[in-house]
């Protein structure tokens, strides 16, 4: 039993508040370190709750929820994922958005390649890793590349930022364009390479409970504990930016 039970105001496993019982929240891949943070400290502060996610690339959870996946909550990359949630009648009220995030070169721990900027991605036999155009953060590397005026052929396109991050980790590619958070999380093996045109391609992160949400109380809250001053700490410290 998952919403029935957990939205019931009377029962005593809820504290009267009517949030408890499992919530299903589909979030970008370039949450995970942070929402699973997030999903901890509001199991904890809140008896009785399971929260499972799922976390992939926007685009395909868009996809994913919009052919019947049963989820609470979506948290996309990026305005436009949403709106096909949205435009499809699958939301309940208006996504908000709660972080922001851009890219950086992400490069091999210490940088043996001494990058300091695009151009350097188009030195003759670099090998570099984008996120498909079809995904936020291809579609963020696509715009940079544009504002910068660099040409760059990669090696490979992936379907989410933790994939193109993963080429770096394992040697694949010599760079990837990443967002700053997934850098950081991953900071042990790889260096975050800023650079000014992704001041150009900024996305906001939008979230919004599902209209066939299972456990609407609980979904709403647990929006609301992501935006809360508690959450946006979570998110702060890993390198988002305030929405």
């Amino acid at each position: 039993m998952l919403g029935g039970c957990a939205e019931d105001p009377a029962d005593p496993t809820t504290g009267g508040t009517g949030i408890g019982g499992e919530l299903t929240v589909f979030a970008a891949a370039s949450l995970t370190e942070s929402f699973t943070r997030i999903g901890r400290d509001f199991e904890a502060a809140h008896q009785g709750v399971k929260v499972t996610f799922s976390f992939a690339g926007s685009s395909a959870l868009a996809t994913q929820i919009n052919q019947g996946a049963p989820a609470d909550v979506f948290a996309s990359a990026a305005p436009a994922p949403m709106a096909t949630v949205t435009e499809a009648g699958n939301g309940d009220g208006e996504p908000v958005t709660f972080v922001r995030n851009q890219l950086v070169i992400a490069v091999p721990e210490g940088n043996p390649d001494r990058v300091t900027g695009l151009s350097d991605l188009t030195r003759p036999g670099a090998k570099v890793a984008l996120c498909a155009e079809q995904v936020p953060c291809g579609a963020a590397a696509r715009m940079v590349l544009d504002a910068a005026g660099v040409a760059l052929t990669p090696v490979t396109l992936e379907q989410d930022v933790k994939a193109a991050l993963s080429k770096v980790r394992l040697g694949e590619v010599d760079a990837a364009l990443v967002y700053r958070t997934d850098a950081r999380a991953a900071a042990a093996d790889v260096d975050g390479v800023e650079f000014p045109e992704s001041a150009e391609a900024i996305n906001g992160y939008p979230i919004l409970v599902l209209k066939e949400a299972r456990n609407t109380t609980t979904a709403r809250a647990f929006v609301e504990y992501v935006r809360s001053d508690t959450g946006q700490a979570v998110l702060t410290e890993a390198g988002f930016q305030a929405p």
